[in-house]
């Protein structure tokens, strides 16, 4: 019986269940009885830019696996391949790299049926009609469990290094830039994340100063809209010191007590959420799945 058929099997149709990985990203429910899904890298395809492997492999392996190849793929460091398409948060590269969907081709989950249920398929072109991955990513395993996932990878670019300069504003700083990977701004500096051929990053980077790496982000995630983050070092607002937001991309990064106005903040649609929710009834009508998780 394959890794997958005994996850499948373990899974089961009945009872609460929870999916258990590194508990980087929250971790298992606790009560229900807990199930891991496979790991290991299944293949690598290099010339066709894609990889195999299971949703409990730790995406910092797969990327060690990828890295002989001088290949990637887009999924935050730390935690399981599962647990990174399950939460569907993307990191600071996002601007760059795309959201977390987008490195998803195809995936074999368990459904709450017990059953194991095959989305989209190995490569772009081979993908119709409604795209199941896309809601699967980022549904916390509410719909199902991952078990076997298709990724897309990208190469390693032949030079990628941190650079830091002043600006109250990043706007003009983030303007000039040519497809930066990451652009973050905590009120008085901007930091870029430029990548690609080493003559043209040594020209984007006329004006800043090498650096280490990014700053260090603090814990609470928001959102605002991308035109908004200038308004986040607006003195009546408080903030200065207290985050880092991801220009281009509007995601902030706020220290713990720390609050942004309430004209800024983007909230989720009543209408996304009645169909987050008609959606996960469809899928596990007895929320046997990650009960008590909210999408």
């Amino acid at each position: 019986m394959s890794s997958l058929a005994l996850f499948a099997e373990s899974v089961g149709a009945s009872g609460p269940v929870t999916i258990a990985g590194l508990s980087t990203r929250g971790g298992a429910v606790v009560g229900p009885r807990p199930v891991t899904a496979p790991a290991g890298v299944r293949w690598h395809q290099a010339d066709e830019m894609t990889v195999c492997c299971g949703a409990a492999t730790p995406v910092d392996e797969l990327q060690a696996a990828l890295a002989g190849s001088r290949q990637t793929v887009a999924l935050p460091s730390g935690g399981t391949v599962g647990g990174a398409l399950a939460v569907g948060l993307s990191g600071v590269r996002r601007l760059g790299d795309g959201p977390v969907r987008d490195a998803l081709l195809q995936a074999e989950y368990v459904s709450a049926a017990g059953e194991i249920v095959k989305a989209g398929g190995p490569t772009v072109k081979n993908v119709s009609g409604f795209d199941l991955c896309r809601l699967l990513v980022g549904s916390r395993g509410t719909l199902g469990f991952l078990g076997e996932v298709i990724l897309r990878t990208r190469p390693i670019p032949a030079v990628s290094h941190w650079f830091v300069t002043e600006a109250s504003d990043p706007s003009a700083v983030f303007t000039r830039l040519y497809r930066p990977t990451s652009v973050l701004w905590d009120g008085r500096q901007v930091w870029a994340l430029l990548e690609g051929h080493p003559a043209d990053v040594r020209e984007q980077s006329v004006g800043f100063t090498e650096c280490d790496g990014p700053p260090t982000l603090f814990p609470v995630r928001a959102a605002v809209r991308p035109s908004s983050v200038v308004s986040l070092a607006d003195p009546a607002a408080g903030l200065v010191g207290s985050f880092v937001a991801e220009v281009g991309v509007g995601t902030v990064h706020l220290a713990a007590g720390a609050q942004l106005p309430s004209a800024l903040v983007v909230s989720r649609p009543e209408r996304a959420t009645a169909l987050a929710h008609a959606m996960k009834m469809e899928f596990d009508p007895t929320g046997r799945l990650n009960p008590g998780v909210d999408v």
